[in-house]
């Protein structure tokens, strides 16, 4: 699929380094939300912790978005998807974590007004659903086909720092795509064998991708980068190659 916007992960430059810590909070509490609190029994939120630590997130901040996710808090986040289109018809889904879904709604709205916001599942059949299990070995003699076979993924492509900057260079980097029921299983096998995983969710990937020039692709990336400023904004999947 190469390099878009299937995940939100470089940061913006214009980011305050509040928000960049506010979404890494965000992933912290839907990592918990959706498989516990134990990082050791939920690879997801081993490695969004770990994000956050190496991001300076204190201890504190984290434990706190553990509980927040788990629900021991009292409190929680509810997610909300939108669907529509970028410039040029590039269909996009994006998913929200928020407090207040009466001012994320209205916020998201605004922000589509370069593009065309739809109503629900009006383009969710655009995309399949998936488990996406993102991660690094530094065993350069890899045959990536078997390790997919092996941990249990349907398909699998490679993957570089330059489309994953939780990737570091000269490693052999790889995406897997696996049912969502087994995001678990292929990054537990994963890590067993010597892998770092560094992303471990659900997700659309695009059925057909959009044929864009350069200057078209410069507008939708704008369209897009807008959008992922919002601070509600957790994740962002477009028909992009």
């Amino acid at each position: 699929m190469g390099r878009q916007w299937l995940h939100s992960k470089k940061a913006v430059a214009s980011l305050k380094k509040a928000q960049a810590t506010g979404k890494l909070v965000r992933e912290i509490v839907v990592a918990a939300k959706a498989g516990g609190s134990d990082p050791d029994m939920n690879p997801r939120l081993a490695q969004a912790c770990e994000k956050a630590r190496k991001n300076s997130v204190s201890k504190d901040v984290i434990e706190r978005a553990c509980k927040k996710g788990d629900g021991s808090d009292g409190a929680g986040l509810s997610s909300l998807y939108f669907e529509g289109y970028a410039p040029h018809k590039v269909p996009v889904m994006i998913e929200t974590l928020t407090d207040n879904p009466n001012r994320t709604a209205p916020e998201i709205r605004v922000l589509f007004r370069k593009g065309q916001l739809g109503a629900p599942g009006s383009n969710k059949f655009l995309f399949d659903q998936m488990g996406m299990v993102e991660g690094w070995t530094e065993q350069a003699s890899q045959d990536l086909e078997e390790v997919a076979i092996e941990a249990g993924a349907n398909e699998v492509e490679s993957l570089t720092h330059a489309q994953n900057d939780d990737i570091p260079a000269e490693v052999t980097g790889a995406r897997f795509l696996c049912d969502r029921t087994e995001i678990h299983a292929v990054s537990k096998w994963l890590a067993d064998h010597g892998w770092k995983v560094v992303t471990s969710e659900p997700g659309f990937v695009p059925k057909n991708v959009c044929s864009l020039s350069e200057d078209q692709m410069d507008e939708v990336a704008e369209f897009l980068e807008a959008l992922d400023d919002h601070d509600d904004v957790h994740r962002i999947w477009a028909a992009l190659p």
